[in-house]
């Protein structure tokens, strides 16, 4: 299949809803086209996985994808015609939150019928998908040391420590230059400990500059961290500089690596798996292929009793009506409410808005107002009780499908999913979107075939065979499922065989840079 042709039984374009008043293009359609099954012609050529109109919109009038509003017509739309950013835009509506309306109580398997995978049990019975030592620099001053102690660490110089998966520098460009106190402190505290405390690193090394505003001692202070053999820290100033800091560094860390190598891989409940939902470089087939089938996969995860967190707040306004409705009391899907009025006022007061979103890159692959790609996205989530709210970084406790508040940035959202507790990432791609997420192994899904051909070497899954195969979405759920889980075991995913993971680590910057 390539992005001009339509394979043989596939349709020209997708229904979503009866309702609808759109319809997708699955590949072009040329102009004067009648669409089968819609008996509408195309007034114009319209791009793969772009909508073309059904029937007449006035302008005022809703547009409908998804049997939701995604935007009202900004001038008069034409059944045939290509309907995108020169005749659909926002407009202010009411949604129906309706708390609680769509709670059902889940099935869960019982224990001895939970899928299993092989996990890395920790001394406190958290269990890990992988085991790295890790770098922590509390500050862009210690960026470069962080860096140079991990490079010390080659593949030659840990062929010793098999069961090590790596030495990892998690580095970024904040610490200082901003209070020590309030909502910016806090979620870079928050952000710095859950790394240190994560379970896929078996040690953690804290490196500071010395006189930064995020200092060491306040973390230790805030969360009660000790000295150990896991977790020991020190900062530049200290030590006497550069080059003494980073063989002080190289010292600790080999000093680490016999008790991290100390480990086994043994068959554990699929409910020890935490899992990162994540979207990016979408494309108008991210809501029909990949992301529904990612949220069959969390459905099945939480019915394995373990645990999926949506994140990216922006990217599902205007579909968060959707999300209070599965929660099983008014006091969280009150609190997914308060986040999202928290971004109204954040974008507000810094001059942007909510509709910043999607990217050029989203609107070429056919995505017109952020509400249509937020329907897209919140697929995600599955189908199962929405059990908790969470602020970025802020630990998940609940188990089930959860939401965690954070920016649609994508590195700065699987950051805090990571510091949240997240120990394996899926990310569904349309455009074809690279990275990965140390020392969370990361596990991507291509929306639409003709790019998972063109960058086979990057994507896990494809999931356009749903619209180019005619897989079922609960079977290419079981199949990310099931990819899930091997990797989880030890399998690398691809992005891991690239080598990505050491350059996405984000912690979001929330307030002034002084």
């Amino acid at each position: 299949m390539n992005e001009h042709t339509s394979p043989v039984g596939l349709p020209q374009a997708v229904r979503l809803n009866a309702e609808d008043n759109v319809v997708v293009a699955t590949a072009q359609i040329a102009k004067d086209t009648v669409v089968a099954g819609e008996e509408v012609g195309a007034r114009t050529d319209i791009p793969s996985g772009h909508k073309i109109a059904t029937r007449a919109i006035p302008a005022g009038e809703p547009v409908r994808k998804y049997g939701q509003i995604i935007g009202f017509a900004s001038a008069d739309i034409a059944a045939g015609d290509h309907v995108h950013t020169h005749n659909c835009a926002m407009g202010d509506f009411s949604r129906d939150y309706a708390f609680g309306a769509d709670a059902r109580p889940t099935e869960m398997l019982p224990p001895d019928k939970r899928a299993t995978f092989q996990g890395i049990i920790r001394a406190d019975g958290r269990v890990a998908t992988r085991n790295y030592v890790a770098i922590v620099s509390t500050v862009n001053c210690s960026a470069t040391v962080s860096r140079m102690i991990a490079a010390h660490f080659t593949p030659e110089r840990l062929a010793a420590f098999p069961n090590v998966d790596g030495v990892s520098a998690f580095v970024h460009g904040t610490g200082c230059g901003l209070a020590d106190a309030g909502e910016g402190f806090d979620t870079l505290q928050r952000t710095m400990w859950g790394y240190v405390r994560h379970v896929n690193c078996a040690g953690v090394l804290l490196v500071g500059l010395g006189c930064e505003v995020n200092q060491i001692r306040f973390l230790i202070e805030a969360y009660g961290l000790n000295d150990e053999t896991r977790f020991q820290h020190m900062t530049i100033q200290d030590w006497g500089g550069t080059r003494k800091a980073a063989e002080e560094g190289i010292r600790r860390i080999e000093s680490m690596l016999p008790a991290a190598n100390d480990v086994r891989r043994e068959p554990v409940s699929a409910e020890h798996l935490c899992l990162a939902l994540q979207c990016g470089g979408s494309d108008a087939y991210s809501g029909i292929t990949a992301n529904p089938a990612l949220g069959a996969a969390a459905d099945l995860l939480v019915r394995n009793g373990g645990t999926a967190i949506l994140a990216e707040t922006p990217e599902i306004y205007g579909a968060e009506h959707l999300l209070t409705r599965r929660a099983p009391d008014r006091a969280v899907g009150e609190k997914l409410i308060e986040r999202i009025r928290w971004w109204e006022d954040y974008t507000a007061r810094n001059g942007g808005n909510m509709n910043n979103n999607p990217s050029p890159g989203n609107k070429a692959g056919g995505l017109t107002t952020i509400l249509e790609k937020s329907l897209g996205a919140a697929a995600k989530g599955g189908t199962t009780n929405l059990t908790g709210v969470y602020k970025y970084a802020e630990p998940v406790t609940a188990k089930g499908f959860v939401f965690m508040d954070s920016p649609g940035y994508d590195p700065a959202s699987i950051t805090g999913e990571v510091a949240s507790g997240a120990n394996i990432v899926c990310f569904t791609t349309g455009r074809g979107s690279v990275f990965g997420f140390k020392p969370a192994p990361s596990v991507k899904l291509a929306t639409n075939t003709p790019m998972y051909e063109r960058m086979r070497e990057d994507m896990d899954v494809n999931c356009g065979l749903i619209l180019s195969d005619g897989v079922s979405v609960q079977e290419m759920g079981q199949r990310v499922f099931d990819t899930l889980l091997a990797v989880a075991s030890g399998e690398k995913s691809k992005s891991e065989q690239l080598g990505f993971g050491d350059n996405e680590f984000t912690p979001w910057v929330i307030g002034a840079t002084m």
